[in-house]
């Protein structure tokens, strides 16, 4: 297996730590409002890396954070909490924000067929782990205090700047964060934080009662479920200049070395050329898809037709085209189904007829390898895919042909098996039964107009409310 190594700018080959084991960390999301499609770009992405690892035999532990305290607005150390943002933003507090969109989060992984994470850790659960690595390092001399809290002082990792290639000689106060007097340096990054009395989420710690940085948590939180040196870290280009290299950096602070192996950075997925942000006013969800009448795994498929270091342009006619692609895959299986039990019909002694395939039986072998091959090479999922259509229409058996694709699907994740496959159509999003038991609640309460307005956000969003005798019936709208 070769992987991209950011940190070497490399194709490497894959070696590690344990003997066919592997463990896995992604960057996971802020949980202040709704995860858009481009974000589910990446976490699709590293599905595929974990399906494929397992595919090939490797025994996984996937762990992905959950960011619902520190992270704030400028990604950087200035600016209002995003979590606190989102509470003001929808009039709940911040732990109702993180409720609501972590299940937001975990219904689109649901719908996009997203293996769920071995580990899926919130940094608010996990104050304690951070409170106890920043004294680590801060024991190893790497810190200092100003009046904003407690930082970590960049000069004593002279590798600081190698991961993003930085040129700190260009940076100037201004630039990266706020100007603090007491900062030695403006790239200097707070592990905790201690000048904001009005912040609500706050804990007790040796430095004063205050709130974790951003950046710490991530290493916190890795290194306790994968340990203090693992091999795969994840996340989007975005977090190459400041927040991986803050982590690099508080790897070396905490444990003297990397904590990652490899690191692996997918581009972006963009919208008719644009990229995807709330700020811009583009963003598509995956309960969107829905609403316009798209199987979810439709943009799950479009997603394997990019590399994950080569991104996306997203266009609805790409969508439809990705979803005409995957209904022939469920076609082609339906009709070798159906072939099956015509011959098991015919032929009694063969009724415990078997499509799986053991990984390469004689006939299959060519494919197997080269999908193999393809997946190998720096997850080359495109190309696994283009040879997906290409076994298909050549000449091997309709049984053999099958085998595989249902075989590869562990990895495409589509559940091309028609017994598996889903009516995603005929499911009500989560966010759709929320607004429905929020409407039942203002009409037990009297509040009619009130109940009114959520009808009418119900109705905007492609479904209608029915108030009958056995109680509140939801329905998709026809032509939404």
């Amino acid at each position: 297996m070769k992987l991209y190594n950011t940190l070497t700018r490399n194709l490497e080959d894959f070696i590690p730590i344990k003997n066919k084991e592997v463990g896995i960390y992604s960057c996971g999301p802020t949980v202040y409002w709704n995860q858009h499609i481009g974000h589910m770009y990446a976490y699709t992405q590293w599905d595929c890396l974990v399906r494929t690892f397992r595919y090939l035999g490797f025994k996984v532990k996937w762990v992905m954070n959950i960011t619902d305290v520190g992270h704030l607005t400028s990604n950087e150390d200035v600016g209002e909490d995003k979590m606190e943002k989102g509470a003001k933003r929808e009039g709940m507090s911040v732990w109702e924000i993180a409720d609501k969109y972590i299940a937001q989060f975990k219904e689109s992984l649901s719908l996009l067929n997203i293996t769920k994470p071995d580990v899926m850790c919130r940094a608010t659960e996990h104050v304690n782990e951070q409170i106890e690595l920043i004294k680590k390092i801060q024991s190893n001399g790497f810190t200092y205090k100003t009046k904003t809290g407690l930082v970590f002082d960049t000069a004593k990792f002279k590798g600081y700047a190698d991961f993003a290639k930085l040129n700190l000689d260009e940076q100037n106060s201004g630039a990266r964060v706020e100007i603090d007097p007491e900062k030695k340096n403006p790239w200097d990054f707070l592990l905790w934080i201690t000048n904001q009395p009005s912040h609500i989420m706050k804990w007790d710690s040796p430095w004063g009662e205050g709130f974790p940085g951003w950046h710490i948590e991530c290493t916190a939180m890795s290194t306790k479920y994968l340990g203090d040196q693992f091999d795969i870290h994840t996340g989007g280009k975005e977090h190459v200049p400041i927040h991986h290299t803050n982590e690099i950096a508080q790897g070396f602070g905490a444990f003297g070395r990397q904590t990652a192996n490899y690191w692996l950075h997918n581009e972006w997925l963009n919208f008719n050329g644009e990229k995807i942000s709330k700020s811009l006013g583009n963003s598509i969800l995956v309960f969107d898809l829905l609403q316009k009448g798209f199987n979810p795994l439709a943009l799950r498929y479009l997603i394997l037709t990019s590399h994950y270091r080569a991104g996306l342009n997203f266009t609805w006619e790409s969508l439809k085209a990705s979803q005409t692609a995957m209904e022939r895959l469920y076609e082609f299986v339906k009709a070798g189904r159906n072939a099956i039990n015509r011959v098991s019909t015919f032929n009694e002694e063969d009724e415990n007829i078997n499509v799986e395939t053991k990984h390469a039986p004689s006939l299959q072998t060519k494919w197997q390898e080269r999908f193999v091959e393809a997946l190998k090479n720096d997850l080359g999922i495109p190309k696994a895919l283009a040879i997906v259509w290409e076994m298909i229409k050549s000449d091997l058996p309709e049984n053999d042909k099958l085998a595989l694709v249902l075989d590869w699907d562990k990895v495409l994740g589509l559940n091309i098996d028609e017994s598996r496959i889903k009516n995603h159509e005929s499911k009500i999003p989560r966010e759709i039964e929320e607004l429905v038991k929020s409407r039942e609640e203002l009409r037990r309460g009297k509040k009619w107009d009130k109940a009114d307005e959520v009808r009418r956000e119900i109705e905007k969003r492609g479904y209608q409310v029915e108030d009958e005798p056995s109680g509140t019936k939801v329905k998709k709208l026809p032509n939404t």
